[in-house]
């Protein structure tokens, strides 16, 4: 299993504003020497705010865009995804998996991630 960070939009953006990451296709280089990664689009599941129900089990989640819109049917409004009868606070980023044979300098846990991409 490859590790993947979620990466928010807002947080890519002050990064390459800051020079210190590269986006160049569906490739994003850290300027700090730290790893090239595949990215995707992306968004991070926070909760559901129209009914208090998460019936597919989406709250604390991250997915890949392309799996909510073409094959779950949701619609995505900036911060919102609108599925059904619910709706979802959602954070929009990448994901982003590590290219070649860099070593991944982050354990699998939410404190490693945070971690890692504030050494970067």
């Amino acid at each position: 299993m490859t590790a993947s960070i979620f990466i928010p939009h807002e947080l890519c953006e002050a990064l390459a504003s800051a020079g210190r990451l590269e986006l160049d296709g569906d490739e994003l280089t850290l300027t700090t020497g730290r790893g090239r990664y595949r990215v995707r689009e992306a968004l991070r599941v926070i909760k559901e705010v129209a009914s208090g129900t998460d019936a597919p089990g989406l709250c604390g989640t991250v997915q890949l865009r392309t799996h909510v819109t073409d094959e779950l049917g949701a619609e995505l409004l900036g911060d919102s995804m609108l599925l059904d009868d619910s709706a979802y606070d959602v954070v929009p980023g990448v994901l982003a998996e590590p290219i070649g044979l860099w070593e991944p300098l982050l354990d699998r846990t939410p404190c490693g991630e945070r971690a890692h991409l504030t050494a970067i």
